[in-house]
């Protein structure tokens, strides 16, 4: 018998696409969704092989357009919901982009799986709504902060998802992913703003504040954790952390990187990649116990590993053109 097929939205972005790939070794159908544009560009999934493309349905849409997003999730089983605007930065100067898709486009997602009775839903959360920590390790039960209109978007996401469940009975699972990293990640965080910088050639690696602490991730690890916890029903109705009960601070990771790619590089503070005092997470550690408990998922990438892999992609020349070391990506 095959597995569910399961409707991926963000599928075309940085944990969307790692995650459909495990998804197809796993022997799940998938269906992609795609941010619509007028490039017909599947991002990341188009450096897919043929192999791979030919066993995924990849569908374009929008997730803030609720007809059209209920119609292309009509036949799947279930849904994983990852589309999301990110950015930190960003956010500071759109909010209101933020809440029409991270906010509405999640009501959209639940009501659309209320609707066609999906027998599972995932949403995506992510370690900011914790703010800096007011205790470590961070279990789901610390307390939200919004420190910033991103952060403050998927605190009111997950809101949205957990009436769901308590008020529809939707089997639904929040996923909250520490810091992710590895290929395919954006430009506008800090392992690949290090990285390609290095890459290039540069001397001096523009940074911002190198104090604040993250529990990383690499992405290999989070997406089979997204599995793990999607095949487990005890964890439906909760929220779930993926880390690894470890925090590291953002000057040991460029160190290191520094260590692994080019010793000479020295480190430049740029101004503008600051964030307003307030608005900075100091300090993230997340507690892993509730998916040791409840699954077999285990991280099998440390962080020395997991940065060589990911050096590795990104110095194919054919993966570092696609970024711009030269700008501040936000």
């Amino acid at each position: 018998m095959s597995k569910d097929k399961i409707f991926v939205t963000g599928s075309d972005g940085f944990i969307g696409s790692h995650l459909v790939e495990e998804l197809l070794i796993q022997g799940f159908q998938v269906k992609a969704l795609c941010q619509y544009n007028s490039f017909n560009s599947w991002g990341w999934l188009d450096s897919f092989s043929q192999n791979q493309k030919n066993e995924i349905e990849i569908v374009s849409g929008d997730i803030r357009d609720f007809n059209s997003l209920k119609t292309l999730m009509t036949g799947c089983d279930s849904v994983i919901h990852l589309a999301a605007l990110i950015a930190i930065p960003y956010s500071f100067f759109s909010p209101e982009s933020y809440v029409d898709t991270n906010i509405k486009g999640t009501l959209n997602v639940v009501q659309a799986a209320k609707d066609l009775n999906l027998k599972r839903t995932l949403v995506t959360s992510t370690s900011e709504v914790y703010g800096t920590a007011q205790y470590v390790p961070i279990d789901e039960k610390h307390p939200k902060q919004p420190q910033s209109p991103y952060s403050a978007s998927k605190i009111g996401a997950d809101s949205i998802a957990d009436s769901f469940y308590r008020s529809f009975d939707l089997p639904i699972t929040i996923v909250r992913p520490f810091n992710t990293y590895g290929p395919r990640q954006s430009a506008r965080a800090i392992i690949p703003t290090i990285i390609s910088q290095l890459l290039n050639g540069n001397k001096e690696i523009k940074l911002g504040d190198l104090t604040p602490t993250r529990d990383l991730l690499f992405v290999k690890d989070t997406v089979k954790a997204f599995i793990e916890i999607y095949n487990c029903k005890d964890l439906i109705g909760h929220e779930c952390n993926i880390a690894t009960n470890s925090e590291v601070s953002m000057q040991n990771v460029a160190d290191t990187l520094i260590e692994l790619i080019n010793t000479d590089a020295i480190i430049i503070t740029d101004l503008d990649r600051i964030r307003p005092e307030k608005s900075e997470v100091f300090r993230l550690y997340g507690d892993n116990t509730k998916i040791l408990e409840n699954t077999n998922w285990k991280v099998e990438n440390d962080l020395i590993s997991g940065l060589k892999k990911t050096i590795d992609w990104f110095s194919d020349s054919n993966n570092l053109k696609h970024y711009k070391s030269g700008i501040y990506n936000v």
